[in-house]
């Protein structure tokens, strides 16, 4: 189970180096492209196929424990895993809202400069985007009260 753990680490510090690469030399994306789609492919495939195989193979030991009552749980690498399952929704929310945001942030700003009474139907756009966050949020509660 460990290694699969270590193989997500490396594919994530790949993905890391190769965004590094990209932001500081975004050239060289295009001249060495040869190299540069497949290796993000490979690190993408990685992390995706050790998160799957995480998932199922960390089912087994979530679900087979037994917990005597009034006695200490210590959590295990299923349970951290489920946790870490609860918590996603929520992050993966967050970064979706926030990409939405963006563009309709700068879109309602250009709008009320040049018309002001337009704030209101523009708020109401700015807030259909916040509640991804809020929906994403609701499903990591319901999940952690399933742990």
């Amino acid at each position: 189970m460990y290694w699969l753990a270590t193989l997500m680490t490396f594919a994530v510090i790949g993905l890391i180096t190769l965004g590094f690469i990209l932001e500081f030399r975004p050239r060289l994306a295009t001249t060495a492209g040869a190299w540069f789609k497949p290796a993000m492919g490979t690190q993408l495939v990685l992390f995706f196929g050790a998160q799957v195989a995480l998932l199922i193979l960390g089912m087994g030991e979530v679900l087979a424990e037994t917990v005597p009552v009034g006695a200490a749980q210590e959590v295990s690498l299923g349970m951290g895993l489920a946790i870490i399952g609860a918590g996603l929704p929520t992050g993966l929310a967050a970064i979706g809202a926030a990409i939405a945001v963006g563009p309709i942030g700068a879109a309602s700003l250009a709008a009320i400069t040049e018309k002001p009474e337009n704030l209101g139907r523009t708020l109401i756009y700015l807030g259909l985007a916040e509640g991804i966050a809020i929906y994403g949020l609701v499903i990591s509660i319901l999940l952690i009260n399933k742990i």
